[in-house]
């Protein structure tokens, strides 16, 4: 059982993507997954608004952190306006989480209580 998860929920209005976009997108995936204490994502598309969320979990905010403080993440907060319409991060503390154990969800415990 963890002792502690936090997420970081990227909200965000598209433009239009380029393949610089894409390149820059997949290599902050990519190395997000490869930092010690991540622990999995989730993406979700609102239909009604449009609005796109990338969710992901980390076992401690210095896990988070090196992932914000990475030089690929910080290009892509300076360039983000050329392929979004507007964005907002949400970081928080998970306090809990419980399920019938029958979805695979990266927050999930190791056993469901």
């Amino acid at each position: 059982m963890r002792t502690s998860m936090y997420s970081s929920t990227f909200i965000f209005a598209t433009k239009q993507f380029d393949d610089d976009f894409h390149r820059l997108d997949q290599t902050i995936a990519e190395m997000a997954r490869a930092i010690p204490g991540y622990i999995g994502e989730e993406t979700w598309e609102n239909t009604n608004t449009g609005l796109i969320s990338n969710v992901y979990y980390w076992e401690s905010l210095e896990s988070l952190q090196i992932l914000m403080q990475h030089p690929k993440h910080i290009e892509a907060k300076a360039t983000q306006s050329k392929w979004l319409a507007g964005y907002q991060v949400i970081i928080s503390q998970v306090l809990r989480t419980y399920g019938d154990s029958k979805l695979a969800h990266p927050a999930a415990p190791a056993s469901e209580d």
